[in-house]
């Protein structure tokens, strides 16, 4: 019902999202006051931050948690008036990167970086484990976990190819073939642990579920992981896994472009459970 909320008065105190979520409470006939609680500004004296910028730049970190997304935005903003945010991106690059749920994950995308661990809690709480006697530390991996992660992946992400299959417009099969031929270019150019691989491939991906029509899928993946090791994963690449993957990527292609969902939800599965193996590595000893 359109007036279901008439006769309300309604105080908005959010600051992200306020004016959508206003206008959604006025469409049901709310009177929506907007009174946001707290403004975002850049730090008053950006000496502090330019310098750690510097550090991170001579010396990469190796570990980043980051628990906002807006945090690592203001870093990039300040590092481009000093034009320093490709010296910044290359830098946290070779750093491990754990994010405190999809946020923050979203901002390492818009600089095509990935996040190696995303909390399966988008809480501090979900960060940081506390470890009888030992104090905090951040959480890790096991295989068992990485193993769960890409079998849940495979399944998200074979579904999302299969919507795309019967979805996808002309323009995005276009710009997935595109990706896909960029993506084979980077591993015939790049060396082991090349990070350009691990963006095209991130990109090839990231076509395939928009092209899918579901933004939950996506919702639902940046929760379990931020793509979780791939970028880790593919240094460890041999030219062989190149390669496959490579093949493999062209048989998801070739469902979608023949509107085959169920080729496609076959190809993309079997992609991600065979980089598993590869992923599994990558996690601690229980």
């Amino acid at each position: 019902m359109a007036d279901r909320l008439n006769g309300y008065r309604i105080l908005i105190l959010e600051t992200r999202e306020e004016a959508q979520f206003s206008k959604l409470l006025a469409e049901q006939g709310a009177d929506v006051v907007q009174c946001p609680m707290f403004t975002i500004h850049d730090a008053p004296d950006p000496a502090p931050v330019e310098a750690w910028i510097r550090r991170a730049i001579d010396q990469p970190l190796d570990d980043l948690v980051l628990m906002t997304g807006e945090g690592l935005r203001r870093i990039m903003k300040l590092a481009r008036s000093r034009g320093l945010d490709q010296a910044v991106v290359a830098a946290l690059a070779k750093s491990r990167k754990f994010t405190r749920g999809p946020k923050p994950g979203k901002a390492l995308r818009e600089i095509s970086l990935d996040a190696q661990q995303t909390t399966e809690k988008p809480t501090t709480e979900g960060v940081i484990e506390m470890v009888p006697n030992r104090g905090a530390r951040v959480v890790s991996w096991t295989p068992a976990d990485i193993d769960e992660v890409y079998r849940l992946r495979a399944l998200l992400e074979g579904h999302g190819a299969a919507l795309a299959a019967k979805a996808a417009t002309s323009e995005q099969v276009t710009q997935i073939r595109r990706l896909g031929e960029i993506y084979e270019r980077a591993v015939d150019s790049a060396a082991p642990g090349h990070d350009e691989t691990a963006r095209c491939n991130n990109e090839f991906h990231a076509a395939i579920l928009a092209a899918s029509g579901s933004p939950r899928l996506t919702n639902l993946l940046d929760v379990i992981s931020s793509a979780p090791m791939v970028t880790q994963a593919l240094s460890r690449y041999t030219d062989d896994d190149r390669r496959r993957s490579v093949l493999q990527h062209r048989d998801i292609m070739t469902a979608i472009a023949h509107r085959d969902p169920e080729l496609a939800e076959s190809a993309m599965r079997s992609h991600i459970l065979a980089a598993r193996y590869t992923a599994m590595g990558l996690g601690d000893a229980p």
